[in-house]
């Protein structure tokens, strides 16, 4: 069915999530270490992590005081025009 190869299609591309947790892996940072670099509170940024929240609904100073804070290209959190 249709719905089964557009699961397929799009079940290897990780969450908003999994990117900032790899990220952050990465990094080598503590999700305290990228809320206090965002200037945010660590339970803002722990739903994010955890998909609670997602960053591209958030307000556009928190969405790029994370992406900064993770080196992360913000335009990959945007939905398409």
């Amino acid at each position: 069915a249709a719905s089964d190869v557009y699961k397929r299609q799009f079940e290897d591309v990780p969450s908003e999530a999994q990117i900032l947790a790899a990220r952050r892996a990465e990094l080598g940072l503590s999700q305290q270490e990228v809320a206090d670099k965002a200037h945010i509170l660590l339970r803002q940024y722990q739903r994010f992590e955890s998909g609670e929240r997602d960053l591209s609904s958030s307000s556009f100073r928190i969405a790029m005081a994370v992406c900064d804070a993770l080196e992360l290209d913000p335009h990959r959190f945007c939905a398409p025009v």
